[in-house]
């Protein structure tokens, strides 16, 4: 089964200086059919003005993963990190048992972001918090691990999740496929681009609800960037 959930239909937030577009219900979006797809719990499309971002505030017993598309995003935490991801980079906070970040956009132009969010899968542990390049280049025609609760996934990020975070960038006429496990359910959105997944079109930023699909073939009708969840029920 894929739902395709078309960009128009997502939650929209229009702040001033962020403009969001919910996935699942968030903040003042609420829809009873999407409050969440297996451990996933949030995935917001951020836009952020230039010399803004979100100022210090607290989270607790939540693995969020930030996925940089264009500009930067410069974290600081509790802990004392401090560090900026650039596009097409990944960082990752376990927000544990409670930690105070910011997340600003000090670039001169807009910043672009996913951000999902993923429930853990067990409580008590502290925060951490870390950050790694993912060239485009490396993840060209394929499927590359970003975040992940597998210690099999070793170059990615650690996530406290039976989940994992993954990207791929295609040429017009590349195709590429993903296997999943039996009873997975997986959410995929071309940050950029038009692709074909298992038959359903998809343009740019729309989302893909996806279970019981045990074999995804993703065919890039243009160029396309990708970013994939993979996560337990």
């Amino acid at each position: 089964m894929i739902e395709r959930r078309p960009f128009d239909s997502l939650g929209h937030a229009e702040h001033g200086w962020l403009d969001a577009r919910h996935h699942f219900s968030f903040a003042d979006y609420w829809d009873p059919r999407r409050t969440g797809w297996g451990a996933i719990r949030v995935w917001n499309d951020d836009t952020i003005a230039a010399g803004t971002g979100f100022p210090p505030h607290a989270h607790a017993d939540m693995e969020i993963i930030t996925y940089v598309r264009e500009g930067a995003i410069t974290h600081q935490d509790s802990l004392g990190n401090r560090g900026r991801t650039e596009a097409g980079d990944v960082q990752v906070m376990s927000a544990g048992t409670g930690v105070r970040h910011a997340e600003y956009n000090q670039e001169p132009g807009t910043t672009r972001i996913f951000q999902i969010w993923i429930e853990p899968g067990h409580h008590g542990d502290g925060p951490t918090w870390g950050a790694k390049p993912f060239p485009k280049g490396d993840r060209s025609g394929r499927f590359v691990v970003l975040a992940s609760g597998r210690a099999e996934d070793a170059g990615a990020l650690p996530i406290r999740a039976d989940a994992r975070v993954l990207g791929a960038s295609l040429k017009a006429g590349e195709s590429t496929q993903y296997r999943f496990a039996p009873g997975r359910f997986g959410y995929l959105v071309p940050a950029a681009g038009r692709v074909r997944v298992n038959g359903v079109t998809l343009q740019a930023r729309d989302g893909a609800a996806m279970k019981d699909e045990l074999l995804l073939q993703v065919d890039a009708l243009e160029d396309a960037e990708l970013v994939l969840v993979d996560s337990a029920p």
